[in-house]
């Protein structure tokens, strides 16, 4: 059986934590088979932030690919995979990726995404957004991307910064139709109620 694949674009947003959760659970998947693009701004964010390596990030993946490699497999719509997420998603790559800028391979990979009509997530990770960023957000929504910045639900009560970091990546998971089996979920009561 032919096995899901899934490209993680990791830029150079503050947030690597949310690229790196989403490749931790990816792994745990059954079937998923992950292909990772870790821009040289997200190396830098990863150790600034976590301390981690990028051979921390590549040992998470099936398959990693250095930005610059815009010849790779995922450079071309007949290698195909199942969704593409961009976790964090720079406001400098979500521009890119807007206006069709494919001058490295995350680009390329979402332009790719999009113009096969697979589903493409972005966590955008910024605050607050001024016109031009809503305006860019709107016109990929209108070519089919899914805009997901890391805002967090509290329903759930979260006790650690982890598990507002969870419930972020556990809905792209559900966009991507890969729902994590441990996702809190609200089912209408409070979770001191249980």
């Amino acid at each position: 059986m032919e096995k899901t694949k899934i490209v993680v674009g990791v830029t150079g947003a503050s947030g690597s934590i949310f690229g790196f959760r989403l490749l931790e659970k990816l792994r745990k998947a059954d079937g998923v088979e992950t292909h990772l693009i870790l821009s040289r701004s997200g190396e830098r964010t990863a150790w600034l932030e976590m301390g981690k390596k990028a051979l921390a990030f590549r040992e998470m993946a099936d398959f990693s690919y250095p930005q610059e490699d815009i010849g790779a497999r995922l450079a071309s719509g007949s290698f195909t995979t199942q969704a593409m997420v961009v976790a964090p998603c720079s406001i400098h790559s979500m521009s890119a990726i807007a206006h069709g800028i494919t001058d490295n391979l995350i680009t390329r990979a979402a332009d790719v995404t999009l113009k096969e009509r697979r589903r493409l997530v972005l966590m955008v990770r910024e605050m607050p957004f001024h016109l031009g960023h809503l305006r860019t957000m709107v016109q990929l929504a209108e070519m089919g991307a899914i805009i997901a910045p890391p805002v967090p639900g509290f329903y759930s009560k979260p006790d650690t910064v982890l598990d507002i970091v969870d419930q972020c990546v556990d809905r792209v998971l559900d966009l991507i139709g890969l729902p994590a089996p441990d996702a809190r979920r609200w089912d209408g009561t409070r979770k001191d109620e249980e």
